[in-house]
């Protein structure tokens, strides 16, 4: 019997701190318990050209870089990722499940970057034949428990002042109001506290 979560494209994705890489493994592993064949993908990166882009857009060295130049880098990372790995992977009828997508560059470039999310949502129809998940979990955070939980030296998009990362949050919050198939979640909690939030949304939505 087919499985009801096969073809599926499902991201998470956030605010810097948001938890969503663990999240992302642990729903992963969640899934494959189910008996659903998963395969899991972080973006920017996972391919050979999207690591070198993710590297690019990254370092803490590249002040100079402009939002438009980071909405063009993180597209093509996307759209390397989507013909390389994701669709292969739909084709299949994996349940294919993301750290980050689409979502974060209208978030961060679209809405905090003043691109305008619109500008991007119009640049990846161009670029992805499938722009949107079938659910997209968006992990809210306040900036206080987000930086709490960044160590390390931050990248150059953590390095961003407060005031952007405030308005990334609004951004995300934002989409929620204005996109089908996207829920929130709140990841305030404990990760236990938070996974079993993101399996009832999924469980709900499919």
């Amino acid at each position: 019997m087919k499985n009801k979560y096969s073809g599926k494209f499902i991201a998470l994705d956030g605010p810097d701190g948001c938890g969503k890489s663990t999240q992302a493994k642990l729903l992963a592993e969640w899934l494959k318990g189910q008996d659903a064949a998963v395969e899991s993908f972080r973006d920017p990166g996972d391919t050979a050209i999207g690591e070198k882009i993710r590297e690019v857009l990254l370092n803490p060295e590249h002040i100079a870089m402009s939002t438009a130049t980071e909405v063009l880098l993180y597209m093509a990372a996307r759209a390397q990722l989507w013909g390389e790995k994701i669709a292969p992977a739909l084709m299949q009828k994996k349940c294919v499940i993301l750290d980050r997508w689409l979502s974060s560059t209208c978030a961060y470039q679209g809405y905090a970057g003043g691109f305008g999310i619109n500008q991007v949502i119009k640049l990846a129809a161009d670029s992805l034949k499938m722009p949107w998940p079938d659910l997209t979990i968006i992990l809210d955070v306040d900036l206080e428990t987000s930086a709490n939980r960044l160590s390390g030296r931050p990248d150059r998009m953590e390095a961003k002042p407060r005031q952007y990362h405030q308005k990334v949050r609004e951004g995300f919050l934002e989409l929620v109001h204005q996109q089908k198939n996207f829920l929130i979640v709140d990841a305030t909690g404990e990760i236990e506290t938070v996974h079993k939030k993101v399996i009832e949304v999924v469980e709900k939505m499919f």
